[in-house]
């Protein structure tokens, strides 16, 4: 055999060897990711040909199918449109589910381990049987109300966010985002329509696709005095320890006033009295005393820096929370910077917040120092409604002592009943909170803030709140935030009436 020959079989060898070996990379590694994989239309189509489970909120479908007569046999349907979607998200054809559809795809697909027996039995019976049932903590009419509420609010302000959890357990009792969006269109059939759709959502400046409550940090202005607070009264200070305030306070380069001039104008004030006037200068020099490591490190406690939260199953996955931060509050050789110092203790500078963070620290101070883990999954169900899973509440961290929180609830309950939260107040119930007006950019409009707790005439710690209204025209930003607060409070508390 001549040398060209020669090296044409070592080649064709060669070929024949590399692609048996793609074959069994294909065969033993890659068979289930091809085979699972979202752009695979056989799966598509198979996916489609039994009932997707249903998301139930109080007994109630909130995303259910509907049979067509077209190729794919089920089109999901979202009867609740804008109110749910971004708790819900949405699972489109050929594509990554978003929110609950998302974290709870494998279960309600039916094609998750906890679904196996009935997979087996649909063998034998010849049954499609659907995927499995989700039911959410969600508290019908705090979402009801907290959707109404914000997307009519009485300062017409576009973007916003509400979140409220129960102290007690982490259960999520509303989730709302403005703007929001319909998914309905997004998981068509017509899949150009849904792409169209998507582009036309995607392209928005308003961003409705994103959920303010877990994913947006903002600056949360005088709500970050109640972490202020708490690490005052981890160091020696009491309630009625007397701080330094004043009109104005100077910092290295930093002026920091109050929002009006009646407001703490004296050079000393109680911890107490200064949180329910939300005095700037005395919580501005409060902060450059206790230093910036006491600062930060209160802040981490309550949660400040963790990237890895998510709320959803207790014990999977679920929305992920974006990190909030206080910022380095360092100058450019690592030294402490005194200035933004003070102003990160009055929750501006650098600091950012979402509002699921200020609902877990209203709900740490009302659940006596303890952060519950929130969760939105409450229950899976089978598609024969057999209970498989149900939440079972976890401490997420304790951040303060039961002496530091009873302090703090005392001061937040002042806030309400005689400072700048008083619009928060709800008839039979004892409500504290904190206010939090805070700037953006220079010719915007203020961001406000509320976060607060509620209990009931047992002395039950039934809610805890964040509103959050992004440039609300007008001046008092905050007291919008706590009115909005208030009501959603009292509808998970189940409360009627005036």
């Amino acid at each position: 055999m001549n040398a060209p020959l020669r090296r044409a079989g070592v080649v064709i060898l060669v070929l024949f060897g590399l692609l048996f070996a793609n074959l069994n990379w294909v065969q033993a590694y890659k068979a289930d990711d091809y085979r699972t994989s979202d752009y695979n239309r056989r799966v598509v189509v198979a996916q489609y040909e039994r009932p997707r489970g249903i998301i139930e909120v109080g007994g109630t479908g909130v995303a259910t199918n509907k049979v067509t007569d077209d190729a794919l046999k089920y089109l999901r349907v979202y009867p609740r449109k804008e109110v749910y979607a971004p708790v819900l998200g949405y699972r489109p054809v050929g594509l990554a589910a978003t929110g609950i559809e998302n974290a709870e795809n494998d279960f309600l697909s039916g094609e998750s381990d906890k679904l196996f027996a009935d997979r087996v039995k649909d063998m034998f019976t010849g049954n499609n049987t659907g995927g499995g049932n989700v039911l959410l903590t969600i508290n019908s009419k705090a979402q009801e109300t907290a959707w109404k509420e914000l997307t009519g609010n009485e300062r017409g302000v576009k973007r916003g966010a509400a979140i409220a959890i129960d102290p007690r357990t982490g259960a999520v009792q509303a989730m709302v985002s403005m703007p929001s969006f319909d998914p309905n269109p997004l998981v068509s059939h017509d899949e150009k329509a849904a792409s169209a759709a998507y582009n036309r959502l995607n392209k928005d400046p308003a961003q409705p696709l994103l959920n303010r409550s877990t994913a947006e940090t903002l600056p949360p202005g005088s709500t970050f005095k109640v972490i202020v607070s708490a690490a005052a009264l981890q160091n020696g200070y009491t309630t009625e320890t007397e701080i330094q305030a004043g009109a104005e306070y100077r910092e290295s380069g930093a002026v920091i006033r109050n929002a009006e001039d009646e407001v703490c104008p004296g050079q000393r004030i109680d911890l107490k009295e200064a949180l329910t006037e939300s005095c700037n200068t005395g919580f501005a020099r409060l902060g450059v005393t206790l230093g910036r490591d006491k600062i930060m490190a209160a802040a981490k406690a309550f949660g400040f820096q963790d990237s890895q939260l998510t709320v959803g199953n207790l014990e999977g996955s679920g929305l992920p929370v974006a990190a909030s931060d206080t910022g380095k509050i360092a100058n450019a050789d690592g030294s402490v910077d005194k200035g933004a110092l003070a102003q990160s203790s009055i929750g501006q500078r650098d600091v950012r917040m979402t509002p699921i963070q200020g609902a877990l620290i209203a709900a740490s101070v009302a659940n006596g120092g303890k952060q519950m883990r929130p969760y939105l999954v409450q229950k899976l169900l089978t598609p024969d409604l057999r209970t498989i899973y149900t939440a079972s509440p976890k401490t997420l961290r304790e951040p303060i002592n039961s002496q530091v929180a009873g302090d703090l609830k005392d001061m937040m309950i002042s806030v309400v009943e005689n400072g700048t939260g008083k619009k928060a107040r709800i008839k039979g119930m004892e409500v504290g909170g904190k206010t939090g007006t805070a700037e953006n950019a220079e010719g915007a409009d203020d961001h406000g803030w509320f976060i607060g707790f509620a209990y009931n005439d047992k002395g039950d710690a039934v809610s805890a709140v964040c509103v959050m209204l992004e440039n609300v025209p007008g001046g008092h930003a905050s007291a919008e935030a706590a009115r909005i607060s208030g009501l959603i409070m009292k509808a998970a508390a189940g409360q009627g009436g005036d």
